[in-house]
Protein backbone atom coordinates (compact mmCIF):
# COMPACT_ATOMS: atom_id res chain seq x y z
CA UNK A 1 0.00 0.00 0.00
CA UNK A 2 1.69 3.25 -1.23
CA UNK A 3 1.37 6.10 1.81
CA UNK A 4 0.07 9.58 1.41
CA UNK A 5 3.23 11.06 0.96
CA UNK A 6 4.61 9.08 -2.04
CA UNK A 7 0.86 9.18 -3.75
CA UNK A 8 1.62 13.29 -3.31
CA UNK A 9 4.83 13.02 -4.60
CA UNK A 10 3.74 10.92 -7.32
CA UNK A 11 1.13 13.45 -8.68
CA UNK A 12 3.07 16.15 -8.46
CA UNK A 13 6.03 14.82 -10.65
CA UNK A 14 3.57 13.85 -12.48
CA UNK A 15 1.40 17.33 -13.06
CA UNK A 16 5.26 18.84 -13.56
CA UNK A 17 5.63 16.40 -16.68
CA UNK A 18 1.97 17.46 -17.64
CA UNK A 19 3.48 21.27 -17.57
CA UNK A 20 6.63 20.42 -18.90
CA UNK A 21 4.97 19.59 -22.18
CA UNK A 22 3.65 23.41 -22.83
CA UNK A 23 0.81 24.45 -25.36
CA UNK A 24 -1.16 22.03 -26.94
CA UNK A 25 0.17 18.88 -24.67
CA UNK A 26 -0.20 15.45 -25.87
CA UNK A 27 -2.42 12.94 -24.09
CA UNK A 28 -0.71 11.23 -20.87
CA UNK A 29 1.29 7.93 -21.47
CA UNK A 30 -0.25 5.88 -19.22
CA UNK A 31 -0.89 1.87 -18.39
CA UNK A 32 -2.80 0.48 -21.50
CA UNK A 33 -5.62 -2.18 -20.72
CA UNK A 34 -4.64 -5.67 -20.18
CA UNK A 35 -4.89 -8.97 -17.85
CA UNK A 36 -3.06 -7.04 -15.16
CA UNK A 37 -5.83 -4.41 -13.95
CA UNK A 38 -8.50 -7.53 -14.35
CA UNK A 39 -10.37 -7.97 -10.99
CA UNK A 40 -8.02 -5.54 -8.91
CA UNK A 41 -7.65 -1.51 -8.28
CA UNK A 42 -4.71 -0.32 -6.33
CA UNK A 43 -4.95 3.53 -6.88
CA UNK A 44 -2.61 5.82 -5.31
CA UNK A 45 -5.20 8.55 -4.99
CA UNK A 46 -9.08 9.68 -4.53
CA UNK A 47 -9.41 12.72 -6.54
CA UNK A 48 -12.43 14.58 -5.46
CA UNK A 49 -12.78 17.27 -8.77
CA UNK A 50 -15.25 19.00 -10.98
CA UNK A 51 -16.61 18.04 -13.74
CA UNK A 52 -15.28 20.02 -16.21
CA UNK A 53 -14.33 19.15 -19.01
CA UNK A 54 -10.94 21.11 -18.94
CA UNK A 55 -9.54 19.34 -15.87
CA UNK A 56 -9.47 15.73 -16.66
CA UNK A 57 -7.51 14.29 -13.17
CA UNK A 58 -5.87 11.75 -15.10
CA UNK A 59 -4.23 13.56 -17.56
CA UNK A 60 -3.83 16.84 -15.38
CA UNK A 61 -1.61 14.50 -13.09
CA UNK A 62 0.26 12.22 -16.09
CA UNK A 63 -1.70 9.09 -14.37
CA UNK A 64 -3.08 5.87 -16.22
CA UNK A 65 -5.83 3.24 -16.08
CA UNK A 66 -5.71 1.92 -12.65
CA UNK A 67 -4.11 4.72 -10.84
CA UNK A 68 -6.65 7.08 -9.52
CA UNK A 69 -9.94 6.48 -7.87
CA UNK A 70 -11.68 9.88 -9.48
CA UNK A 71 -14.94 11.44 -8.00
CA UNK A 72 -16.52 14.36 -10.58
CA UNK A 73 -18.91 16.28 -9.87
CA UNK A 74 -19.32 20.32 -10.69
CA UNK A 75 -18.34 22.66 -8.23
CA UNK A 76 -16.16 19.91 -6.41
CA UNK A 77 -18.74 19.67 -3.58
CA UNK A 78 -19.65 17.08 -1.41
CA UNK A 79 -22.61 15.34 -0.96
CA UNK A 80 -23.26 12.13 1.01
CA UNK A 81 -22.87 10.23 -2.22
CA UNK A 82 -19.85 11.69 -3.02
CA UNK A 83 -18.38 11.16 0.68
CA UNK A 84 -19.98 7.00 0.23
CA UNK A 85 -17.48 6.92 -3.20
CA UNK A 86 -14.26 8.38 -1.41
CA UNK A 87 -15.42 5.96 1.99
CA UNK A 88 -15.17 2.93 -0.53
CA UNK A 89 -11.88 3.52 -1.94
CA UNK A 90 -10.21 4.30 0.59
CA UNK A 91 -11.39 0.90 2.68
CA UNK A 92 -11.59 -0.92 -0.39
CA UNK A 93 -8.21 -0.13 -2.26
CA UNK A 94 -6.74 0.84 0.72
CA UNK A 95 -5.83 4.72 -0.88
CA UNK A 96 -4.19 6.59 2.23
CA UNK A 97 -4.57 10.01 -0.10
CA UNK A 98 -7.51 12.23 -1.33
CA UNK A 99 -7.24 15.42 -2.93
CA UNK A 100 -10.05 17.84 -3.47
CA UNK A 101 -9.18 19.26 -6.75
CA UNK A 102 -10.73 22.22 -7.91
CA UNK A 103 -9.69 24.84 -10.57
CA UNK A 104 -9.81 27.96 -11.77
CA UNK A 105 -12.58 29.72 -13.54
CA UNK A 106 -15.54 27.22 -11.91
CA UNK A 107 -18.53 27.70 -13.54
CA UNK A 108 -20.44 26.57 -10.03
CA UNK A 109 -18.04 29.43 -8.24
CA UNK A 110 -19.48 32.01 -11.56
CA UNK A 111 -22.70 30.69 -10.84
CA UNK A 112 -22.96 31.04 -6.68
CA UNK A 113 -21.77 34.47 -7.46
CA UNK A 114 -24.09 35.31 -10.09
CA UNK A 115 -27.24 33.81 -7.87
CA UNK A 116 -25.95 36.17 -5.12
CA UNK A 117 -26.25 39.37 -7.06
CA UNK A 118 -29.47 38.09 -9.32
CA UNK A 119 -31.24 35.29 -7.91
CA UNK A 120 -32.71 33.27 -10.71
CA UNK A 121 -36.72 31.87 -10.39
CA UNK A 122 -37.17 28.98 -12.09
CA UNK A 123 -34.00 27.32 -11.47
CA UNK A 124 -34.16 23.17 -11.91
CA UNK A 125 -33.86 22.04 -8.31
CA UNK A 126 -31.18 19.38 -9.85
CA UNK A 127 -28.59 22.53 -10.52
CA UNK A 128 -30.08 24.71 -7.19
CA UNK A 129 -28.82 21.91 -5.66
CA UNK A 130 -25.10 22.05 -6.48
CA UNK A 131 -25.26 26.27 -6.07
CA UNK A 132 -27.04 26.09 -2.53
CA UNK A 133 -23.62 23.81 -1.60
CA UNK A 134 -21.51 26.64 -3.05
CA UNK A 135 -23.68 29.81 -2.02
CA UNK A 136 -22.17 29.91 1.88
CA UNK A 137 -18.77 29.94 0.94
CA UNK A 138 -19.51 32.57 -1.96
CA UNK A 139 -21.24 34.56 0.50
CA UNK A 140 -18.38 34.31 2.64
CA UNK A 141 -16.18 35.43 0.60
CA UNK A 142 -18.31 38.08 -0.68
CA UNK A 143 -18.32 39.49 2.59
CA UNK A 144 -14.52 39.19 3.53
CA UNK A 145 -13.67 40.69 0.03
CA UNK A 146 -14.60 44.09 -0.02
CA UNK A 147 -12.55 46.06 -2.62
CA UNK A 148 -11.48 42.87 -4.54
CA UNK A 149 -10.87 43.02 -8.08
CA UNK A 150 -13.36 39.88 -9.79
CA UNK A 151 -10.97 37.88 -10.71
CA UNK A 152 -9.33 37.80 -7.46
CA UNK A 153 -12.76 37.41 -5.74
CA UNK A 154 -13.29 34.47 -7.96
CA UNK A 155 -9.88 32.77 -7.07
CA UNK A 156 -10.90 33.59 -2.98
CA UNK A 157 -14.06 31.74 -3.37
CA UNK A 158 -12.46 28.88 -5.32
CA UNK A 159 -9.94 28.31 -2.43
CA UNK A 160 -12.62 28.84 0.40
CA UNK A 161 -14.42 25.70 -2.08
CA UNK A 162 -12.26 23.68 -1.87
CA UNK A 163 -10.83 24.08 1.93
CA UNK A 164 -14.65 23.83 2.86
CA UNK A 165 -14.68 20.11 0.98
CA UNK A 166 -11.30 19.19 2.49
CA UNK A 167 -12.89 20.03 5.90
CA UNK A 168 -16.13 18.22 5.09
CA UNK A 169 -13.95 15.07 4.47
CA UNK A 170 -11.82 15.48 7.09
CA UNK A 171 -14.27 15.91 10.31
CA UNK A 172 -17.86 15.04 9.01
CA UNK A 173 -16.98 10.95 7.66
CA UNK A 174 -16.60 8.73 10.65
CA UNK A 175 -14.76 6.26 8.16
CA UNK A 176 -12.12 8.77 7.02
CA UNK A 177 -11.62 10.92 10.31
CA UNK A 178 -10.78 7.05 11.62
CA UNK A 179 -8.41 6.31 8.97
CA UNK A 180 -6.74 9.93 9.65
CA UNK A 181 -6.69 9.14 13.05
CA UNK A 182 -4.98 5.55 13.09
CA UNK A 183 -3.55 5.02 9.19
CA UNK A 184 -2.08 7.42 7.76
CA UNK A 185 -4.78 8.53 5.67
CA UNK A 186 -3.97 12.24 4.17
CA UNK A 187 -6.76 14.65 2.55
CA UNK A 188 -5.82 17.72 1.33
CA UNK A 189 -6.51 20.43 -1.13
CA UNK A 190 -5.39 22.04 -4.80
CA UNK A 191 -6.57 24.45 -7.14
CA UNK A 192 -5.54 23.51 -10.96
CA UNK A 193 -4.70 26.87 -12.88
CA UNK A 194 -6.22 25.97 -16.53
CA UNK A 195 -4.28 29.09 -17.39
CA UNK A 196 -0.80 27.41 -16.80
CA UNK A 197 -1.87 23.87 -16.49
CA UNK A 198 0.01 23.91 -12.74
CA UNK A 199 -1.29 22.01 -10.18
CA UNK A 200 -1.30 24.03 -6.42
CA UNK A 201 -1.48 22.17 -3.34
CA UNK A 202 -2.87 24.80 -0.57
CA UNK A 203 -1.84 22.93 2.35
CA UNK A 204 1.65 24.15 1.43
CA UNK A 205 0.91 27.65 1.52
CA UNK A 206 -0.82 26.98 5.16
CA UNK A 207 -4.63 26.56 4.05
CA UNK A 208 -5.76 23.50 5.85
Amino acid sequence: MMTAAAALERLREGNRRFVSRGPGREAYQGRAPGPELSGRQEPCAIILGCSDSRVPAEIVFDQGLGDLFVIRVAGNIVAPSLVGSAEFAAEQFGTRLVVVLGHSECGAILAALEAIKRPIENQSPNLQSIIDRVLPVVAETVRNGQGLEPEDLVRDAVRRNVRASVEHLRHDSQILAGLIETDGLLVVGAEYSIDTGEVEFLDEIGIT
